[in-house]
């Protein structure tokens, strides 16, 4: 199966919750949504009467991600939410922006569940996991507590950076952040996060995350996957431009995730092996024709996330592509079994589509005319851009 969606809530979106987005992107026609960690504020606080004996999963008024505690000298930290609260205790709960609970967070993967909108997060753009200095811890604590939500709304995935290469020789930047991610992945073991750790593939020099790089911290932290950032590897080697071209790529990846393969897509200008800027699709020379073609042709589990400018706008984009690729695809194998006989895409009688939904279905997203050519993924303004929505189904 073959998700597209975007890195965030739709731009088109009137409302600004998760909520909103994920009805949102289902009213679109996609079946994925990257949530995005942006700014997350932790605070210490004591307990409010009423709390103690409850657990951070049962308090509805924030979201508690770890408890304080003193046993004898010592203080100890508790993350697992299911503890209950003592008098003596003191409470690290966030401020995320994001959802206010634990029960909100399970509400929103319910509701992404019954719409068929696949959900992951993204830490915050900025990590350092590599200098060991006091950002780094910070960082660490980005990915527990993305760890943490990610699994209540019952997400996929949470994707990473690792950050500048900084000071330290490579060598050792490279140690330390095989050190800090099978931390974390011991804690993930130990409180039962089940969504996988993904690493991205970065798109400049400077920045810890080529390929090579990628594929050997993931050999040595179980746990974590590679993430494919096309864009990214595009910029620092810009050599896909063939279906055979992704094809390599993607039969690397397989060998960590399997038949599941999770992607960032966009356009990308570049210059000496380093990204300048994302772009939208239709600019800079990474195609995403090559790479639908080679998906048409292959039975794989793909979820490619649009991180373009124009966010959904190019995620449907993609969306359409793949399935004029897949309609030639099956048209031609009709022409062939005929003898070479001409045939319309209508007399061969096939069920083409995507995620469950048949691009001449009134629940697809379409453009007029329903002619890729017609797209225009030049503007820079998203108010330039007509998406036709069908009403969201909710099942009551």
């Amino acid at each position: 199966m073959i998700r597209f969606g975007p890195a965030g809530i739709p731009l088109s979106c009137k409302g600004r919750t998760l909520r909103d987005g994920i009805e949102d992107v289902h009213s679109l026609g996609l079946t994925a949504m990257e949530v995005q960690m942006l700014r997350i504020n932790a605070m210490e606080r004591f307990p409010d009467d009423d709390e103690i004996g409850l657990s951070p999963l049962e308090i509805e008024t924030d979201l508690v991600v770890e408890i304080i505690r003193t046993k004898g000298k010592k203080e100890i930290s508790i993350t697992d939410p299911s503890e209950p609260i003592k008098e003596s205790d003191v409470l690290i709960s966030l401020a995320s922006g994001l959802a206010q609970t634990y029960s909100e967070f399970n509400e929103i993967g319910a509701m992404g569940k019954e719409m068929d909108v696949q959900l992951s997060m993204h830490t915050p753009y900025y990590m350092d996991l590599g200098t060991n200095d006091e950002l780094t811890a910070k960082c660490l604590n980005a990915l527990r507590w993305a760890g943490m939500m990610t699994d209540q709304m019952d997400g996929k995935i949470v994707v990473t950076h690792m950050g500048l290469y900084g000071d330290n020789p490579k060598k050792q930047t490279k140690k330390n952040i095989i050190d800090n991610l099978s931390e974390i992945m011991a804690w993930w073991d130990d409180n039962g996060i089940r969504p996988k750790l993904g690493l991205e593939m970065s798109g400049r020099q400077e920045v810890f995350g080529s390929t090579s790089e990628i594929f050997e911290v993931c050999d040595n932290v179980p746990g974590t996957i590679p993430v494919i950032n096309f864009a990214h590897v595009h910029a620092r080697n810009p050599t896909l431009h063939e279906p055979e071209d992704f094809g390599i790529l993607i039969d690397e990846v397989r060998k960590y995730a399997s038949n599941d393969i999770y992607a960032h897509f966009a356009g990308v200008e570049h210059e000496g092996g380093n990204e300048k800027r994302i772009t939208p699709i239709k600019r800079g020379d990474l195609k995403f024709e090559p790479l639908a073609e080679y998906l048409a042709d292959e039975s794989a589990n793909v979820t490619i996330i649009s991180s373009s400018p124009l966010l959904e706008h190019d995620a449907m984009y993609m969306k359409l592509i793949y399935e004029r690729m897949l309609t030639r695809k099956v048209s031609k194998e009709s022409r062939i079994k005929k003898g070479g006989k001409e045939q319309s895409f209508d007399d061969v009688g096939y069920d083409i589509s995507i995620d469950g939904v048949s691009p001449s279905s009134d629940e697809s997203a379409s453009f007029p005319d329903d002619s890729l050519d017609d797209l225009d993924t030049e503007s820079d303004s998203f108010d330039d851009l007509e998406l036709k929505k069908s009403s969201p189904k909710r099942k009551r």
